[in-house]
């Protein structure tokens, strides 16, 4: 019998930290009998997580009895995709276990119902950040506030292009003067 609990961690931005679930896991995991296996992400929910897939692949191929998360936003943010996450894991008959949701972890008639609740609550969260984030750069943009990347810099932009025009890969070209290879690509396609 498989012992091991995939613990999946995950935080949005190279700027925060996992430590802190990091320590609530391992004593979850241990408590409870399981060997821990990490998967440490840094992606928002709201993207493609090639380290979630990864931890999903394995508990469909056996090698995980539980999953365990610091809380149930951690593997997704919206309501359908966190449901559609834990109820492919119970099909699997992997147990979901949760630091900041305890009641995950019940064989309870009312645990589906919990689950979409609390999904609900998650994207209800990210639909506020979106909101404030949207309202933040707004009235930053009416108090003329310039919001987001400054303009390349057209000489920069140019010797980037000839780079490219030499031979050298576009994201080699942008890497090496400083510009955002997205831009370096809407330039050259104007050109």
């Amino acid at each position: 019998m498989n012992v091991s609990a995939g613990v999946y961690l995950r935080v949005s931005t190279d700027r925060q930290t996992v430590d802190n679930q990091r320590a609530d896991l391992d004593r979850l995991v241990r408590a409870r009998g399981y060997e821990p296996i990490v998967y440490e992400e840094v992606e928002s929910a709201a993207k493609a997580r090639p380290v979630l897939d990864r931890l999903l692949a394995d508990a469909r191929a056996g090698r995980l009895a539980a999953v365990a998360v610091w809380a149930l936003d951690r593997l997704h943010r919206s309501m359908i995709g966190a449901i559609q996450v834990v109820l492919e894991l119970d099909r699997l008959n992997v147990r979901v276990v949760s630091v900041r949701e305890p009641w995950l972890d019940t064989d309870s008639p009312v645990r589906p119902l919990l689950v979409a609740i609390f999904g609900w609550v998650a994207e209800q969260e990210r639909t506020r950040l979106i909101e404030r984030t949207k309202a933040g750069l707004e009235r930053a943009r009416r108090a003329g506030k310039r919001v987001g990347r400054p303009p390349a810099s057209s000489v920069l932009l140019h010797a980037a292009g000839d780079l490219v025009a030499a031979g050298v890969s576009v994201a080699e070209a942008a890497r090496r003067k400083g510009v955002a290879r997205s831009t370096l690509q809407r330039f050259l396609r104007r050109r």
